[in-house]
């Protein structure tokens, strides 16, 4: 790749980035995009909720979204891992793992977060397939299922309360002593929610598809699905070593024009929301692209 200046570089090429890349090159945007080939959701089988996609593989998806991408002939791809970002005089810098250095005026960062999945065996093995997060995205191919929750306290009780729109055959496990006050825990048993506080040891499951809750204490329940909000954190950093503000809730902060609190710098998809789908992510990105557009065009102009 002989080209070292962009007019934006869009680190993460996943649905929110193509997208983003997509505003941008029908924006005649000089654009490079820099992924390293690992989607969050690389895991999952089928991606739902999102209009004329439903039901798709998520790697089908982001393929076809490269190739139509790729025909605007103004945005390049490099496959690796970005090292180092710096402000400069001008824009921006970014070093690659090879070595590689390249400059823009504007970057967006589409690169998402990193899940922090407990430590109970069996739990990273259905994480995505078995072990949902989002029931607008899963909880219909669920519907009515056995099902289990991990989570505790208020996030718990908000959970059960959620989940129980997609089916009444549903037990909450704490995974220990139980945080939630006597009134959600009543509220909860009126409404034929079971409370486990025992410890998990291990999921049972085949390739993903859960069948036993295990616990520490030998005993164990069936269930053919489970929701959890496991702990995360930003996947990539630059934005903070740049000066970007981080949320309360430990997303990366942008204003309703997807931009950080660094001017140049742009965010979008699951780095910035906690409404992680597909569908919003390719909204945010499309959204992105037209506003850095615009910028460069108000730019030009002075």
């Amino acid at each position: 790749m002989e080209q070292k200046h962009f007019e934006v570089i869009i680190v993460g090429g996943s649905y929110s980035g193509l997208s983003a890349a997509m505003s941008l090159g029908r924006s005649l945007r000089q654009v490079l995009i820099i992924d390293s080939g690992l989607p969050c959701n690389r895991q999952t089988p089928h991606s739902h909720n999102f209009i004329t996609q439903d039901g798709e593989r998520p790697a089908i998806i982001s393929a076809k979204a490269k190739l139509q991408v790729d025909i605007y002939k103004t945005v390049q791809f490099y496959n690796g891992l970005a090292v180092q970002v710096i402000k400069t005089e001008n824009g921006f810098e970014i070093t690659t793992e090879s070595g590689n250095t390249f400059t823009s005026r504007k970057i967006l960062f589409a690169t998402g977060v990193r899940d922090l999945l407990p430590e109970i065996k069996g739990f990273k093995d259905c994480w995505g397939i078995s072990v949902l997060h989002c029931p607008y995205c899963h909880g219909y191919e669920v519907k009515n299922e056995r099902t289990a929750i991990i989570a505790n306290g208020e996030m718990g009780y908000e959970y059960a309360k959620l989940i129980s729109n997609w089916t009444k055959d549903l037990r909450l496990c704490t995974n220990g002593k139980s945080e939630l006050t006597s009134g959600q825990m009543q509220i909860l048993k009126n409404h034929g929610v079971s409370i486990l506080e025992d410890e998990i040891k291990s999921l049972e499951h085949n390739d993903g598809y859960v069948s036993n809750i295990v616990f520490k204490n030998g005993e164990k329940i069936e269930v053919k699905a489970i929701y959890a909000r496991p702990p995360f954190e930003q996947h990539c950093k630059f934005p903070q070593d740049l000066g970007c503000e981080i949320s309360e809730q430990g997303y990366l902060k942008v204003d309703s024009m997807q931009k950080t609190t660094v001017l140049g710098i742009f965010g979008s998809g699951d780095a910035t929301t906690q409404m992680r789908s597909v569908a919003l992510a390719v909204s945010s990105g499309s959204f992105a692209g037209a506003v850095i557009n615009k910028e460069l065009i108000d730019e030009d102009f002075l």
